[in-house]
């Protein structure tokens, strides 16, 4: 009897090389269709999900045909790794990530505390001391990776919230805009901060915050006997990646005793860049920043992660201890990540961000990065040639844009001009609401969308939006 067959959890070499090399031809496989896909195609989708709706199998099934379903479902819905994905904020998902989480799930190794996998564990502790480093963090700094900006965001609420207020925090308010991501203000109310307690202040024209509005908020709160103690600036916001006064905010914060968050998701990355560097300016005075490297680094979805200034500050809020580690090391130059982080148990997901970074080298992503803030220039210079309302010069890669026709609904034609673009198949863009007024949006971010791509789309807007206002007459 062969060993797979007695130990049908155990296959041989000669098995185990057969499966590898099947797997990697599928995903040969998808990313050369990948061009040619449509960007969003439900056609059958619903019916390959029915499918899939069925009991746990007793006997096992041969692996091609389970590859064959793994394969159609990849080619539903939207294809987030390809180059006509502008919709949201993309994840193109690098080849080379990819590999990291191959070899990080097979070789399955512990890393939260140090003792199991000192090496390992250095990795991660390595990769997140070049995330530090990018913002100019000091060496007391420390860092976790999350499975996304929503977790990060929350562990710095509760960071924030453990610092300044204590156990009784019920009159601690937080200060956000409309602007900014929803996960704040969720990770504000999970972490115990009563809903009335998230302020929402005035935005500028810009869409930024307004740092004399936040002050008088904050003023306002204190003298109602409230303890205004946690101050959200954006990197960049998901509508129109909008960067907020960070310096200006940064100093309010200061002034009132209050912790300062950063959200860089999104437009963390782009401190590689010149242009980004420059906009992002008085990122380096937070207390905290969150940056998700799956967004504007291209790893896979699942890689997010927080820095905290104070190192010491992100323990104390996340630290307790367990009987049964007690045979494991105290922390000693690298950190147990546990006693940073609300896990215990997760997948070794620096790898996923050592391993590309070391294997490109950074400066090619400041060039992909640099790339895709020439391509967003692009989009906001062509549509307004094209005659459309572009209200925002980007700051990053998400362009907002409307056509204003001269009757009817705006919204209703913006709607429908959305909807046959899609249809087109090349190019998946997104709409928003902002000031009461549907707005489409392109953002680019994955490592796989080009200029070709981006005239492409541009195109079939300007040709789509003619086709409408002559059918309007």
């Amino acid at each position: 009897m062969s060993d797979a067959e007695q130990y049908p959890l155990e296959p041989g070499p000669a098995e185990t090389r057969e499966m590898g090399e099947a797997v990697l031809a599928l995903v040969q496989r998808f990313l050369d269709e990948l061009p040619d896909l449509p960007a969003f195609d439900l056609d059958g989708a619903a019916s390959l999900a029915a499918a899939l709706r069925e009991p746990a199998p007793e006997h096992g099934s041969p692996l091609p045909g389970l590859l064959s379903t793994v394969h159609a479902a990849a080619r539903s819905g939207a294809i987030s790794a390809g180059p006509g994905y502008l919709a949201y904020v993309p994840g193109g998902g690098l080849y080379a990530a990819a590999l990291a989480d191959f070899l990080a799930a097979a070789l399955n190794k512990y890393v939260t505390v140090w003792q199991l996998a000192p090496a390992c564990a250095q990795i991660e502790a390595t990769a997140i001391g070049w995330l530090r480093d990018l913002f100019g963090y000091p060496e007391q700094a420390r860092g976790i990776l999350t499975s996304g900006g929503s977790m990060a965001n929350f562990s710095a609420v509760v960071t924030a919230r453990t610092t300044l207020l204590g156990e009784s925090f019920l009159d601690g308010t937080a200060y956000v805009t409309d602007q900014t991501h929803a996960s704040c203000a969720k990770a504000a109310l999970l972490a115990g901060i009563p809903r009335g307690r998230v302020r929402v202040v005035p935005a500028r024209d810009s869409l930024a915050m307004d740092p004399h509005a936040l002050a008088a908020m904050i003023e306002d709160d204190r003298r109602a006997g409230l303890r205004p103690f946690l101050v959200i600036g954006s990197a960049g916001t998901t509508n129109t990646g909008a960067v907020d006064p960070l310096p200006e905010l940064a100093a309010v914060a200061r002034d009132a005793g209050a912790w300062f968050h950063v959200d860089a998701a999104y437009g963390g990355p782009f401190q590689l860049t010149g242009r980004g560097r420059a906009r992002l300016r008085g990122i380096e005075l937070a207390d905290s920043i969150t940056i998700d490297p799956h967004k504007a680094m291209f790893l896979p979805y699942g890689t997010g992660a927080l820095l905290v200034r104070d190192g010491a500050r992100l323990r104390q809020a996340h630290h307790v201890g367990a009987a049964y580690l007690q045979d494991l090391g105290e922390e000693e130059d690298i950190p147990n990540f546990t006693e940073y982080s609300p896990e215990l148990t997760r997948d070794f997901r620096g790898l996923r961000l050592w391993l590309p970074i070391k294997l490109h080298g950074l400066a090619a992503f400041r060039q992909a990065l640099d790339e895709k803030l020439d391509l967003a220039e692009l989009a906001y210079e062509r549509l307004r040639e094209h005659g459309f309302e572009v209200p925002w010069r980007p700051d990053l890669t998400a362009v907002a844009f409307r056509w204003v026709p001269g009757r009817g609904d705006a919204d209703a034609f913006n709607a429908e001009l959305l909807r046959r673009v899609t249809a087109r198949g090349r190019a998946l863009l997104s709409s928003t609401r902002i000031g009461g007024r549907y707005m489409i949006r392109v953002c680019v971010v994955s490592h796989r969308t080009h200029r070709d791509r981006v005239e492409e789309v541009l195109d079939h807007l300007h040709e789509t939006c003619a086709e409408l206002r002559a059918e309007l007459g």
